[in-house]
């Protein structure tokens, strides 16, 4: 029956394994309340770095370097003078917001920081370096030192657009007043050169191209003469009048007509040839509405295009990026941006169209000239032949005229282009640096340390290999934890008091502390662990020594017996043995005794006077093989007759992982309690502890956290009604017994 009955239990163990996953679960979830945990458990760590985030700003506040900004402004105006361009066009064709935005971006361009950084020599410059020049001298050909020093110059650079103005800032920080502003005019003089150079080479693209036709005409124009005066010669007349003829007056018409058709032709291929190689932002202000293309509507596209974009950098600064309404206006900017384009590509295809149409009609009117020619040579062949010569030559003599002006126009606009850029005001050297507030400074490494000091408590928390909480233990092992027993030291008063079991057993000596409230919370558990059947044979045990096993072993003896029931104590620890020494019991007859058969069980158990209920059986003499004898039948008999005579028979047994009694001794029990002690194992340990005892069988109860410092972070408020405890009542019936028995002093064996 007895063996009977200690199987019961762990049908209910392992019945209530689904509980723990519960808890694990749980305990898993991350919350605020665990960050809080973790921040006050390593609150240390954290004012540590808290600290030295100030202690370092304070030091950098005062000694941040002396930095010098120069800044100069430059205005760049939207347009110029049309008189002199190519085309009759007059100038708003280029939106000044985005013009501005434009150049912008050339100023912060690699191209002229490389040719600042040529000019300056700032590779090898010990102010620009903040240091010693290097040797050998750098070359800005290495693309390394190139692209650092190009970094340099940019880190350091600010331009920016003045507000509702067409005047851009310049400004460079440096720890050399006089290079921030030798860089600043350095920039703005590059900027005007490149621009300047850059706006000819785009007319003298066109130049170029117009000086090839212009070749090819002056050599039609004096081949049209010579062919004039060879007629003239052979017809030995100075001139001839086409009014006489009325096929000479045809003559004159188609001639006039085919040379119109072909001024217009070079002219619409001027056009199309300088619109499809220039900058497509500079388009509709190269058109000329008199060669056939319909007036542009990009003026007021790039007008919108500027409002929307004002627009948009009000209301993200107000609004945010990430804002519908934000996010609304860069729709329509993109929408606005595609029509610009749009409307750039259709000037580029009515130039072709309106070329190829002066193409085709120059065609027509040649073919149709060379027709009328055809009849006039049989008619007056000779006549005809003369006059066509004559106006052959006057045409191709005005066209030439009309192009070499064009192409002496084209060199002057582009000198006036360049004039566009005028500096406002250079850069001065500046006399005070630029420091950054000390409250700024200190705030921010403030933030900093804090922000590292969060990181390192985490860091810490996840590195912790050992079991500190109720929810690692359960989250981690998967049981629950059936109490907590408070790290407790006994005051001088309690230790004086009463004989050697009182001043040992804190659970007697201080019996409304916390501590021994916690045995009555593992007594209840125990006792409800089980409906209808609570445990008789109760085991501790714990992964390796010292983790307070024996301590609860008698501790919770000592609650059980303060029940009304009578409760056996076995130390089954026999390498080790300690419960003797708690009780201040003699070990010359024991556990060892009665399971080598020399002493009967009723003799070896002594009885504890100031504990009425509670006997103790100690571990003996050492034997020379424990574990042969505790797995013996002995043992198994030992145990039937103690649960027939006993309510509850607690063994303390040896750590799991030392030697294997514990996990022999745990077959025999109702209950298993594993004892971990706070911080002591780590995971990996206590984990191969509970496997084994799972793979042996163990009614594996839960687990008893012991010497847990309640005021860790973990246990904030764990034990917030501490003086609210039912020990009194416990306490005072045990004192009433206590009492009522004999006059020896208390801790005396019976």
């Amino acid at each position: 029956m007895g063996l009977q009955s200690a199987q019961t239990p762990p049908q209910a163990g392992g019945a209530s394994d689904t509980s723990p996953l519960a808890f694990g679960t749980a305990a898993t979830d991350t919350t605020l309340s665990e960050t809080l945990v973790t921040l006050r458990k390593r609150k240390r760590v954290l004012l540590a770095f808290v600290l030295a985030g100030l202690l370092y700003g304070i030091y950098a506040a005062e000694t941040q370097p002396r930095i010098y900004e120069a800044f100069g402004r430059i205005q760049v105006r939207s347009g110029s003078s049309n008189e002199y361009r190519v085309s009759s066009v007059s100038g708003a064709s280029t939106d000044s917001s985005q013009r501005l935005l434009t150049e912008v971006a050339i100023l912060q361009s690699d191209s002229l920081m490389l040719t600042v950084a040529r000019e300056m020599d700032l590779a090898n410059n010990p102010d620009f370096l903040n240091g010693p020049a290097p040797k050998p001298r750098a070359s800005l050909d290495d693309p390394a030192v190139r692209q650092a020093t190009i970094h340099g110059l940019l880190a350091n650079l600010v331009i920016s657009q003045v507000q509702k103005t067409e005047i851009i800032r310049i400004s460079y920080r440096s720890l050399s007043p006089k290079l921030a502003a030798d860089i600043v005019n350095k920039i703005i003089s590059a900027y005007i050169q490149r621009s300047y150079e850059t706006r000819f080479a785009s007319s003298q693209r066109v130049s170029n191209w117009l000086s090839g036709q212009l070749d090819d005409l002056k050599q039609q124009v004096q081949s049209s003469q010579e062919r004039m005066l060879d007629v003239q010669k052979r017809l030995g007349i100075l001139g001839f009048d086409p009014n006489h003829s009325q096929i000479t007056s045809s003559l004159e018409q188609l001639s006039t007509a085919s040379n119109q058709a072909r001024i217009a032709r070079i002219m619409a291929e001027s056009q199309y040839r300088m619109l499809s190689t220039m900058d497509p932002n500079s388009i509709e202000g190269a058109v000329s509405t008199g060669q056939g293309i319909a007036p542009s509507q990009i003026n007021t596209l790039r007008a919108q295009l500027a409002t929307a974009r004002a627009s948009l950098a009000q209301i993200e600064s107000d609004l945010g990026p990430n804002h519908p309404t934000v996010k609304a206006q860069k729709a329509q900017i993109d929408e606005l941006s595609k029509e610009i384009s749009t409307e750039q590509q259709r000037l580029v295809l009515q130039a072709k169209q309106t070329y190829l149409a002066a193409l085709k009609d120059e065609q027509d009117t040649t073919a149709a000239l060379e027709a009328e020619k055809n009849q006039a040579y049989k008619m007056r062949d000779d006549l005809v032949e003369y006059t066509i010569r004559q106006r052959e030559f006057e045409s191709d003599r005005n066209l030439y005229e009309g192009l070499l002006q064009r192409l002496r126009t084209a060199g002057v606009e582009a000198g006036l282009e360049s004039l566009e850029i005028d500096v406002v005001d250079p850069a001065l050297l500046p006399a005070n640096p630029t420091l950054k507030r000390k409250t700024t400074v200190v705030l921010t490494y403030l933030v900093l340390g804090f922000i590292a000091g969060v990181m390192m408590a985490f860091l810490l928390e996840s590195l912790d290999t050992g079991l500190q909480s109720v929810a690692d233990v359960e989250a981690f092992l998967e049981l629950p934890s059936l109490a907590i027993i408070p790290r407790f030291k006994r005051s001088a008063e309690a230790a004086g008091q009463g004989g050697t079991a009182i001043r040992n057993i804190t659970s007697l000596s201080q019996p409304k502390s916390q501590f021994a409230e916690s045995f009555r919370s593992l007594r209840t558990a125990l006792l409800l662990s089980s409906a209808g059947h609570p445990p008789r044979t109760i085991l501790l045990t714990s992964a390796t020594p010292s983790e307070g096993k024996t301590t609860a072993s008698v501790n919770l003896a000592t609650v059980l017996a303060q029940g009304n029931a009578r409760v056996l104590l076995i130390d089954a620890d026999l390498r080790r043995p300690t419960v003797h020494e708690q009780f201040g019991l003699s070990a010359r007859v024991g556990l060892s005794s009665v399971l080598t058969g020399s002493t009967p069980l009723e003799q070896a158990v002594q009885q504890i006077s100031s504990v009425p209920n509670l006997d103790v059986l100690v571990s003996g003499p050492m034997p020379p093989f424990p574990t042969e004898l505790l797995s013996s039948e002995m043992m198994r008999q030992l145990l039937q007759s103690a649960k027939e005579s006993y309510t509850h028979v607690v063994i303390d047994s040896p750590p799991v992982l030392s030697v294997t009694d514990a996990v022999i001794l745990s077959r025999e029990a109702d209950a298993v309690v594993l004892v971990i002690r706070q911080g002591k194992s780590s995971k990996p340990v206590v984990r191969r502890a509970r496997d084994l005892l799972v793979r042996s069988g163990a009614p594996l109860s839960g687990i008893l956290l012991n010497a847990v410092d309640i005021s860790s972070p973990d246990y904030y408020g764990y034990y917030g009604y501490s003086g609210y405890t039912s020990a009194g009542a416990d306490s005072e019936s045990w004192k009433a017994k206590s009492d009522a028995s004999s006059g020896d002093q208390s801790g005396e064996v019976k």
